[in-house]
């Protein structure tokens, strides 16, 4: 039997080279053949919330805003209940919590911090400074900070008591053990006219602070006769001449020097801390 004729043994031929030279499919699904999933179909689409979760939505936030004020203002929990005080030492609490004058009752998150902080220091002169804060769910707390005396001024047979800033905060009818008493003898000098009071009083406490704890101790009278002349007189009849409230550290180091070194001495100048002197008198 005879073989197929020559032109169709040539398109045969040419059938099975296109069918050879076709790429295959990839079973993956990953080849580049038309079965390729497209970026589109393989990206995961986003839901979008319907109007009606939208609205329900909406509501819950404005039912929890209500309820969130009707919380803070108009119900009887988050109320205040008490004061608590902390920090005070010379003064009593119950007169602390009199000046506060916190309204009891009152929606906590209403309470004015500040005017009550307000009260407190105008009432009562030895407290420095109070901090006010509010204590959930229903306090409210007072740390007080009290003045402390740092010298003293006689007055009508009684004792003021001056504190770190020189202001007169309370009067006592006996002086605190260990705090040194001043006297303003510059009533009529040109220091005072310039300075005033207030001002001579902060030198003179910054001159006592100057000194040491064991100086300190031994201080019985700061003597300011005007501001660049201040006077330190110390047990044992000792006296010392300060100066100025400059220069405070260097003079206290000249002065406890000199004093070790002179120690039969009962008069010493430090107003110039670089060149001391000591006396007998």
């Amino acid at each position: 039997m005879a073989g197929p004729s020559g032109p169709t043994k040539t398109a045969d031929r040419r059938a099975h080279e296109r069918a050879r030279a076709r790429p295959s499919p990839d079973p993956s699904g990953s080849g580049s053949g038309g079965d390729r999933p497209t970026r589109s179909r393989l990206r995961p689409r986003m839901r979008v919330p319907g109007r009606r979760t939208l609205v329900v939505t909406l509501v819950l936030v404005v039912l929890l805003g209500a309820f969130a004020v009707y919380a803070l203002y108009g119900s009887p929990w988050l109320r205040v209940g008490h004061v608590s005080v902390s920090g005070n030492q010379k003064l009593g609490k119950a007169e602390i919590t009199r000046a506060a004058a916190v309204p009891e009752g009152a929606p906590l998150a209403t309470v004015d911090k500040t005017a009550i902080a307000h009260r407190v220091s105008a009432a009562l002169p030895r407290v420095g400074r109070v901090d006010v804060v509010r204590s959930w769910p229903d306090g409210i707390g007072l740390k007080v900070t009290e003045r402390r005396p740092e010298l003293l001024m006689k007055s009508a047979g009684k004792y003021v008591e001056v504190d770190a800033e020189g202001v007169r905060f309370a009067t006592v009818g006996r002086p605190p053990k260990g705090v040194p008493l001043l006297e303003l003898e510059a009533e009529r000098s040109a220091s005072l006219r310039h300075f005033g009071a207030a001002r001579l009083r902060r030198e003179a406490v910054r001159a006592a602070a100057a000194l040491p704890e064991s100086l300190h101790r031994a201080t019985r009278t700061v003597r300011v006769s005007s501001y660049d002349s201040i006077t330190l007189e110390l047990s044992h009849d000792r006296t010392v001449l300060w100066g100025s409230a400059e220069r405070g550290k260097a003079k206290a180091k000249s002065l406890t020097a000199l004093m070790k070194a002179a120690e039969d001495e009962s008069h010493f100048d430090v107003s110039v801390p670089s060149a001391p002197a000591a006396s007998g008198s």
